[in-house]
């Protein structure tokens, strides 16, 4: 702990931070009598805001937003041993690291209700404000969506300063920069975009930058919400952009050349760009060795088209063609299906929207709930399906793979995006059979091929073809052979290190 001298003295080596506007532009008043009222106008005369008054001194503060035992002792503590309260007094005795000067009303209210403390000198054109934030976050824990066995087990929280904090542990360089913007015309949100310079594409950080002060909402939220406004096309089904709650995830996109985004209040971190493949990849498959990479990244690719086509190919075989359907699997399916009164397309349907409703059930229900909810009822309601004749036995097998399959994939959202295409295909594969199949899957194609992530093409290192990246793709193979960076987010150095040096 500092004494009482020893902090003076390091406080007058930097007393405060003088703010970009001069004396000259001041709109503060100077009776603070009548700055006062101004303040409590502007707030409504709002509950929560609190004066105090000290001779010539108004001190003003939000008293939800403040840390009421810093500013007892660390502020009024110090001021009431000052004789003469003058601007250089008050600076030299408050025990704070920064003060911050501010000459204009709209700053300093913004400042107040985040959590400072202003004081306001009678006579004066000037408002000192100390940041003394009520410490309310919760303490960091692991990843709830994006869990992994091997690696890192610590997930990003509610703080846009703890969040930026863990990211400055794992890259410690004074070129990777962080430049704040806020966002709603009510919320007034902080948004931070970090990227390393010498490796983010300058064009990319120019262009992400203008979306970003483009934006003119009242408020943001979450992070998730600024994810559908900076995306290329957001009227697509498909995600552009990654929303990731690991740290590691984000530090080793932005040593990709890549651009991280986070935003106050929100557990979630935007990575950008992002092409369709890597959001089936995982941080944890650069931590195990590469054929056990590789055979996990092959096996989401194949769960999710799984996910997607199993069903529908069951549904135009037994609705269209029966001739695909092996002569030992005939006998059994018929007789699995002699009871069911519904056509395959109907029974079909129906379970998948009680495995939906299961799904959306269990993950809304209390944690020890919803896992119950999600056994036993997936085990009663489809026994009594069974039994009731509604569906068929290789019918619940096949939905049940579909979703297990669905889970697989790293990202949410992009797991999300799996259960919705199901049921168009669904549908087409009902009343065209393959034909329909075929159909959707080249509408999707289509569509995949038209999309961009920060103008580059989505479906990336694929089309357009860039050999080299195909080395960390759908497979990964050793980390020699893997030395440069994915050229979607056109890094200015391709090369991570010298593959003559690593073995």
């Amino acid at each position: 702990m500092f004494r009482k001298r020893e902090i003076k003295k390091l406080l007058q080596e930097k007393p405060f931070v003088e703010s970009q506007e001069t004396n000259t532009s001041s709109d503060i008043p100077l009776d603070s009598v009548e700055f006062l009222k101004i303040i409590q106008q502007k707030l409504h005369y709002s509950a929560d805001f609190k004066t105090i008054k000290i001779s010539n001194l108004t001190i003003i503060y939000i008293d939800t937003q403040v840390n009421i035992k810093e500013l007892n002792q660390n502020i009024i503590g110090h001021l009431k041993n000052v004789q003469v309260y003058t601007e250089k007094n008050v600076i030299t005795e408050i025990a704070v690291s920064e003060i911050q000067k501010s000459y204009s009303m709209k700053n300093g209210m913004l400042s107040i209700l985040k959590g400072s403390v202003g004081i306001h000198i009678d006579q004066t054109s000037t408002l000192l404000l100390i940041n003394i934030p009520t410490d309310n976050n919760r303490s960091l824990s692991k990843p709830e969506n994006e869990s992994q066995v091997v690696g890192p087990q610590i997930g990003f929280n509610e703080s846009l300063a703890t969040n930026i904090s863990l990211i400055r542990r794992y890259i410690t360089t004074t070129d990777l920069h962080n430049e704040r913007f806020v966002i709603g015309a009510r919320t007034n949100t902080e948004v931070s975009l970090l990227y390393i310079d010498g490796l983010a594409s300058q064009a990319m950080v120019t262009r992400f930058k203008e979306k970003i002060k483009s934006i003119d909402v009242d408020g943001l939220l979450d992070s998730a919400v600024l994810n559908q406004l900076i995306s290329d096309n957001a009227l697509s089904i498909f995600p552009q952009m990654l929303l990731t709650e690991r740290p590691d995830r984000i530090c080793d996109g932005l040593l990709n050349g890549k651009l991280a985004i986070l935003v106050e209040g929100s557990t979630m971190a935007i990575l950008c760009p992002l092409s369709f493949i890597e959001f089936f990849e995982s941080r944890e498959d650069y931590n195990v060795r590469w054929p056990i990479a590789s055979f996990i990244r092959l096996l989401r690719i194949i769960a999710m088209l799984l996910s997607v086509f199993f069903t529908a190919l069951y549904v135009a075989a037994l609705s269209f063609h029966y001739e695909v359907i092996p002569q030992a699997l005939l006998v059994p399916l018929g007789e699995s299906r002699s009871r069911v009164p519904f056509p395959p397309l109907f029974e079909a349907l129906l379970l998948e929207f009680i495995i939906e409703l299961l799904r959306e059930a269990g993950a809304r229900l209390p944690t020890k709930v919803g896992q119950t909810m999600g056994i036993v009822g997936g085990i009663v309601i489809g026994t009594a399906a069974v039994q009731a004749g509604f569906t068929s036995n290789i019918l619940i097998i096949i939905v049940a793979l579909s979703a297990l399959a669905s889970f697989t994939t790293p990202s949410y959202t992009m797991g999300s995006l799996i259960r919705i295409i199901r049921f168009p295909l669904l549908f087409l594969a009902g009343f065209w059979g393959f034909y329909g199949i075929m159909f959707g899957f080249c509408i999707i194609l289509i569509h995949l091929l038209r999309l961009s992530t920060l103008e580059s093409p989505y479906l990336a290192p694929f089309y357009p073809p860039r050999f080299a990246d195909w080395l960390d793709s759908i497979v990964r193979l050793p980390i020699k052979f893997t030395f440069r960076r994915p050229q979607l987010a056109r890094p200015q150095n391709r090369n991570k290190y010298n593959p003559d040096k690593v073995k």
